[in-house]
This record gives structure tokens, sequence and C-alpha cells, in this order.
């Protein structure tokens, strides 16, 4: 298959924000864009991918796990098959998790989590950058708020999500030379699934959020956000003016950023 004007690959692409994505940059790009779509999902991928057809995207579904490491290669070995280069990977997949540390036996899913949200998007950059170096492209990486302020009940999400922002940042300066572009994201509560099946203190799907989730921003707008971002080489996309402020105010006022952090949580779910 001969190169499109653009080839995107989208991790967590099954379902909401990854979805989403993938969908506007269809319709942005039209008959001009070669996409691939990775999630565990495939039933639902193939649903994302019909999408992005009807706007003539050429489409390639990899069923992939970002907590194994082959996976991720085999995902960039699949994309370099189909379609010769890489202009764009979009670290996006990820899980959440709500439970207070002190309510927690088991921590193996902590080093699950870890191994889905921060070495999922190692392993696939490590093997999409040469690539990317060849194409002065661009890489973005989905973190969170939390990743930039720690919310309690959130610690492995939060670890998960911090451990990324730090790896991104020191890769910027590593190939900052390159003409790659590094674009981190952070969403704050966005309207979709994500918090329901994430971990709770015992491993198990949540099944509810244990956040506010009132004010949660659109699928559609988060997924903008990013998009223009990433186009226009936007270092950060901090993506709430509450974000903004709280992120200020980590240096001027800790305390009162904890106080913030904490009013976010449902009642039923704040340590006692």
């Amino acid at each position: 298959m001969t190169k499109r004007h653009r080839v995107i690959v989208i991790t967590g692409a099954s379902d909401g924000i990854g979805a989403e994505m993938a969908r506007q940059l269809a319709h942005k790009y039209k008959g001009d864009l070669g996409i691939v779509l990775a999630a565990r999902n495939e039933e639902a991928l193939h649903e994302v991918a019909s999408d992005c057809k009807l706007f003539g995207s050429v489409c390639l579904v990899v069923k992939t796990d970002v907590g194994s490491e082959p996976d991720c290669r085999r995902l960039i070995r699949a994309t370099i098959e189909a379609f010769g280069s890489i202009d764009c990977l979009i670290n996006n997949a990820g899980k959440s998790a709500q439970a207070l540390f002190s309510d927690v036996e088991d921590l193996g899913w902590y080093q699950e989590l870890m191994r889905i949200n921060f070495w999922g998007s190692v392993w696939c950059t490590h093997a999409a950058l040469p690539y990317l170096k060849e194409t002065r492209g661009n890489i973005v990486a989905v973190s969170s708020l939390a990743g930039l302020i720690g919310v309690p009940g959130r610690t492995a999400y939060s670890a998960s999500k911090f451990a990324m922002n730090g790896f991104f940042e020191s890769l910027r300066s590593e190939i900052s030379d390159t003409g790659v572009h590094i674009t981190l994201a952070y969403p704050g509560v966005v309207a979709t699934r994500i918090r329901y099946h994430g971990y709770n203190a015992a491993g198990d799907a949540a099944g509810q959020s244990g956040l506010k989730e009132d004010n949660a921003m659109s699928v559609t707008e988060c997924a903008r956000l990013i998009i223009d971002g990433m186009e226009s080489n936007k270092r950060e996309v901090v993506m709430t003016s509450k974000g903004k402020l709280a992120r200020l105010l980590k240096l001027l006022a800790p305390s009162l950023v904890e106080k913030m952090a904490m009013s976010a949580l449902k009642k039923e779910v704040r340590p006692q």
C-alpha cells in the first residue's frame, strides 16, 4: 500500500477519546490519511475504521495490548509494512484506577497499571521513533490533570501519568534537534466510561466513577483540543482553566491545591 498524505497511529482507538480523534482526523484529511487503529477490542476498532473510511481514509486495524511490549513493537512493524512511514504517534491508550492506598491489599494491579499507562507509551515510542525522525513527525502523549496534580484516591493513576510526563519531557530535550515534536495533553474529567472500567482497591472493575462529573468535558471537545495542539506543535495542552490555575497554585499555595483536588472527589469515596 502506498503512503498517503499522513500516516497516524492511535492507541486506545476503540472507544472514547481515541476513537473520536480518529473520526475527526479522518474528516479533516479526507482521502489523504492513512490511519492505524490499535486497541484490544478488535470488533470495536473495525467499527471506528468503518466510520473513518466514509471520509476516504485508508485504515489498518491492529489488535494491540499496550501492556505487552511485543504487541507494541508488532503494531509499529505492521504500520511500516502497510504504509512505509509514520507521521504521528498518538499514545492515547490507558486505564483508570480509583482506590485509597490504605484500602489496597495487593499492589499487583499497580504494576499492571504502570505497564499500560507508562510502559505502553514508552514501548510504542521506542519502536516508532526512528521512523518519526525520518518524517520529522509528531508524538502525542495523552496524560491527565492527575499527572500534574496528585489526586487523592488516585495514587496509582497519578503515578503512572507523572511517569509519562517525566519521560516525554526528557525525551523532548534529547530529540530537540531532530524535528520531531512532542505534545503532552492534560485532559481533566471527560465524559467517557474510562473511570467505570478502571481498577478499584481489590483490582476489579470499579463500576462507577469516584469523581464529580457534572461539568465533564465532552469527548468531541477533548479530541479537538488534542488535535489542535498536535497540529500547532504545542508542547502542552492543559484543557481547563481550573487545571491551569491549579498548576500555578501548586507552586504558590500547595495546600490549597490539595483541598481543590479533594473537592473533586465524591463524598462517599473520600478518606474518613
